[in-house]
């Protein structure tokens, strides 16, 4: 997946910007960006402040890291199942 050339933190302060009153447009022809990304980032990032958007990032890592480590155990079950079951 690519990697976004805005940070979260300046993510929220261009929607700000938005909700102070610019048009959306303008907003997209100052930054560069589609309309779509633009109210992608309005439906995922609205309404929260940068601090908010930090923790949302972190919790995002760690349930990553969750997942990975779920998924290995997963696997090792698995393995020590199959190697349990079989007759030789």
């Amino acid at each position: 997946m690519k990697k976004s050339r805005f940070t979260e933190e300046q993510i929220v302060g261009i929607l700000k910007e938005a909700e102070s009153g610019m048009t959306h447009k303008d907003i997209c022809r100052k930054y560069g960006i589609a309309n779509q990304t633009f109210y992608h980032w309005r439906s995922k990032y609205g309404g929260l402040q940068v601090n908010e958007v930090r923790r949302l990032k972190s919790l995002e890592d760690e349930n990553a890291q969750l997942k990975k480590i779920l998924g290995e155990q997963a696997l090792l079950i698995d393995g020590y199942k199959n190697a349990l079951s079989k007759k030789y």
